[in-house]
């Protein structure tokens, strides 16, 4: 195999290494502010001093040719909205062409200074919305290449039921790890749900829990600028003094390492719970322990990280009447599919099957079976049969609505039942019916024209049939349940 090969060719092309090579050479990179200063000498654990003291050049790791590169084609194949530049991923390259020997400066002397994000609000499944800021495609980048520096660093030490956003884990992981705790006895749950987490992350707090890890004060500098950075919404930049908004790479990595004390708390108590990012549940054998661990971690996230507690979407409740993470957990540890989940469900294939659309049925199979595929893989763990048949025969029923309406006359509406096993007389006798389309779809007729063979013909997805496949022993893609799981991390 050539050099060319292994180092990937036309976009994957070293786009760093010689302007590093000539930053290096001219001396640019300077200490940087990266000298021992007073801030070593109150740190009261030692194991922090020592961890801080081997990270005192870690812009010289995130310059790297070989992790900007990294970095860019992380960037690139996420692709993403443009910024408040309107920078596109296509442009960066040449942008780096251009530009790379003044950013590897500004990253190595710790001057590197972050654009406003772009403040984007998108709907919540609960209703409401979620803030989200989009940084430029420079800022993603740089943001990318602290990533892979600080991650391996930092998660290793994360608490061992922390499973939001962190390499090999995710959401099925923290559900297995949940149904033991049920299993075990532990059938009342502390569900907290911390209010605008990510708009609330007080920014000096955040910076001590890093600085307490991290020597090298330029790349705590250029952090700083990344979480004070305005945000651009309407035509008008804002100062943010608290809040990591969602949307850039470093985010999640930050928001766990803040939600560690909390983690580490817990364990402290003997306490056992599951953390996805700002979604907390801890397990308790009765009411009242549960609500004395509510207010007892309330008061907690309080004072020691400044964080408030949703008074009204946090609650001490059996299991069977709380969801975590799509799913509910019955008697036993036994996971089924959230009432609020096959809700949201119908909703998004009622936007898919509408018949005044005008698209073709075949498009419409087309964009169902996507958006099933991926939910019917993330609820495998559910025993949840009776409701995935009703789910397969209610969509049924909607795509009969579509054919029979595409007919548009009653005698394109007889030909078509009479072609598809309808006696001519029964066709007639719906054509002529008047009734509705959702009601005509559940007629005898319109059953036998379009049974499941003939949706099976039409590549409609089973879900009953993709869910015994997914559980069955050959198809079963986590054989251990804390092994790997390669799904999306939600719903």
């Amino acid at each position: 195999m050539t050099a060319a090969r292994q180092q990937g060719t036309g976009e994957q092309l070293d786009l760093f290494d010689e302007a590093l090579k000539a930053t290096v050479r001219h001396g640019e990179a300077g200490p940087g502010g990266s000298g021992t200063r007073a801030r070593e000498e109150r740190q009261a654990d030692t194991a922090w001093r020592r961890e801080r003291a081997l990270t005192r050049g870690l812009m010289e790791k995130i310059a790297s040719s070989a992790n900007l590169n990294q970095a860019y084609k992380r960037v690139k194949a996420n692709r993403g909205a443009p910024g408040v530049d309107g920078m596109t991923v296509d442009d960066l390259r040449p942008w780096i062409a251009v530009n790379k020997d003044a950013l590897l400066t500004a990253l190595l002397k710790g001057s590197y200074q972050p654009q406003p994000v772009r403040g984007v609000e998108i709907p919540k499944p609960g209703g409401g919305k979620r803030q989200l800021g989009i940084p430029t495609v420079v800022d993603r980048l740089v943001q990318q290449a602290i990533l892979q520096v600080l991650e391996p660093l930092l998660d290793p030490s994360f608490s061992a039921s922390s499973f939001g956003f962190r390499p090999g884990r995710g959401a099925h992981h923290a559900l297995l790890r949940a149904r033991e705790y049920v299993a075990d006895g532990h059938d009342v749950v502390v569900d907290l749900d911390l209010e605008k987490f990510f708009d609330r992350v007080n920014h000096d707090v955040l910076m001590s829990r890093l600085a307490r890890r991290i020597g090298d004060q330029r790349l705590l500098r250029i952090i700083r600028r990344f979480l004070a950075v305005g945000m651009m919404q309407y035509g008008v930049s804002t100062v943010r003094h608290e809040g990591t908004p969602q949307g850039g790479p470093l985010s999640p990595l930050l928001s766990n390492l803040l939600l560690d004390d909390l983690d580490k708390e817990l364990e402290r108590r003997d306490h056992r719970f599951c953390r996805y990012a700002d979604d907390c549940n801890i397990y308790v054998r009765s009411q009242a322990a549960g609500e004395r661990v509510m207010a007892s971690v309330t008061g907690f996230l309080a004072s020691r990280l400044r964080l408030r507690v949703n008074r009204e979407k946090s609650a001490v409740a059996p299991v069977g009447e709380r969801k975590f993470l799509g799913y509910r957990l019955g008697a036993g540890g036994i996971l089924g599919i959230a009432p609020k989940s096959l809700q949201r469900t119908k909703a998004r294939l009622r936007q898919i099957t509408k018949r005044n659309r005008a698209v073709s049925l075949a498009q419409m199979i087309g964009e169902a079976n996507a958006y099933l595929t991926g939910w019917v893989t993330y609820f495998r763990h559910a025993r949840s049969h009776s409701e995935l048949r009703g789910l397969d025969g209610w969509l049924r029923r909607k795509l009969r609505c579509v054919r029979l309406k595409h007919c548009k006359k009653p005698a394109g509406l007889r030909r078509f039942l009479c072609q598809h096993g309808v006696s001519p007389l029964q066709a007639r006798q719906l054509a002529s019916s008047g009734r509705g389309w959702w009601c005509l779809a559940n007629s005898p007729q319109a059953k036998i024209a379009m049974n499941v063979t003939w949706f099976d013909q039409q590549s409609l997805i089973n879900l009953t049939a993709r869910h015994t496949a997914l559980n069955a022993r050959r198809n079963r893609r986590v054989r251990d349940p804390y092994a790997r799981w390669c799904e999306r991390g939600g719903p």
